[in-house]
């Protein structure tokens, strides 16, 4: 299969009067994995639905393969799309959901015969051609709804958080299948979720989106490690954000003020000295006791432990650094529950290298105020819808 490059261009969507999507522009890439990633009510489905040619955007250009199909009806767009509901036909078999499309098509007998058959395979469901959809699991429905839309061979398949019905230890299993699925078809994927382990997991790419528009875009790893504002840095993971002043700016580091301390910090060509916020992950610190030496190119921290948390593979330790926020260290129980040895009450200090600490932008989008607690409840919660 080839093509399946989109392109974006100021696209903007309304309902009502009340902004929905205010002026996306992306460009995705034939052939990969792409997210789309936000809280809801980001715009992220309304932007797939665009897409997919389910509504039509108010202004702006959806360009396929260089063509604008905004005007288009879905039926005359090479894309496809997979729900969270799956929508499978049951009165039929699982044989008979695969082939409709080619049937409705006029595709012949054998050509229908032989794709339907792959497109089972590829999801390993060949084995259960003759049942019926209220015969099978969720995440084998999810496999066929898969199937049925791949086999009509679309440059473009669009996922609205397909996975977002099933339990926690399926939603992984199916994650990886997914990604397999994707890299042995070789079309464009766009995926929908809120799930930020979920677009970690699957992605080539990341576009973070909030309040209709795009905060950030990037491959995983830098989308996680290096956030380019409050409202990402929150989202995305476990976050320590405090409010910070620029002192003194490189090319690719600076020195802040921040929780009454002097840090060595990360930064990006668009830093400027002045009022700014940092953030530090919880797995980039480290606890020493408060008299212990701090080795050179670290960040020392000092304050006092308010609480442990011990959370089974890790154990969250907040420290009170004299901050409206505890800094939240997260230390992996390596040596069982016994790793954390500091106590409520223990003073301690707390260090970083300096490319731990990344300087950010200010979102207008309204950042998660307690990222370590919602990252912590949605590991041990099914996703929501």
């Amino acid at each position: 299969m080839t093509g399946g490059e989109i392109r974006l261009v100021e696209l903007v969507k309304s309902f009502d009067g009340v902004p929905a999507v205010t002026g996306i522009n992306l460009d995705i890439p034939a052939g990969q994995f792409y997210s789309l990633l936000g809280a809801s009510g980001c715009g992220k489905t309304t932007t797939l639905r665009m897409i997919a040619g389910f509504e039509k955007p108010d202004s702006g250009r959806i360009e396929l393969d260089g063509r604008d199909v905004a005007g288009d009806p879905p039926n005359r767009r090479p894309v496809n799309t997979v729900f969270q509901t799956y929508a499978l036909f049951p009165f039929m078999t699982v044989w008979d959901n695969v082939a409709f499309g080619l049937r409705y098509q006029k595709a012949a007998k054998d050509e229908t015969k032989r794709r339907v058959g792959e497109a089972l395979d590829l999801v390993q469901m060949g084995k259960f051609a003759k049942r019926r959809p209220t015969q099978l699991s969720g995440g084998q429905q999810q496999r066929v709804a898969l199937a049925r839309a791949l086999v009509l061979r679309p440059r473009v398949l669009l996922l609205d958080e397909p996975l977002g019905a099933l339990d926690a230890k399926l939603r992984k299993q199916l994650q990886l299948e997914l990604r397999a699925v994707q890299r042995e078809v070789g079309i464009t994927f766009v995926y929908v979720t809120h799930d930020q382990e979920e677009a970690l997991t699957m992605s080539d790419q990341i576009a973070v989106l909030a309040e209709g528009r795009v905060e950030q875009v990037g491959a995983p790893q830098e989308i996680y490690s290096a956030p380019a504002t409050t409202f990402v840095a929150s989202f995305l993971g476990a976050a320590n954000i405090f409010d910070a002043d620029v002192l003194e700016l490189s090319e690719s580091s600076a020195v802040c003020s921040a929780m009454d301390t002097r840090l060595g910090a990360a930064v990006d060509g668009s830093t400027r000295t002045g009022p700014a916020a940092i953030v530090i992950r919880p797995e980039r610190i480290t606890l020493q006791d408060a008299d212990s030496p701090v080795s050179n190119g670290h960040n020392a921290i000092s304050g006092m432990v308010s609480e442990v948390v011990y959370l089974g593979s890790s154990t969250q330790v907040h420290v009170d650094v004299g901050a409206p926020s505890a800094l939240i260290v997260e230390v992996p129980n390596t040596s069982g529950p016994g790793s954390v040895t500091h106590q409520p009450g223990a003073a301690v200090t707390c260090v970083c290298t300096h490319d731990a600490v990344r300087v950010l932008h200010r979102s207008a989008a309204q950042p998660i105020t307690d990222a370590v607690a919602e990252n912590a409840l949605a590991s041990s919660s099914p996703a929501a819808g």
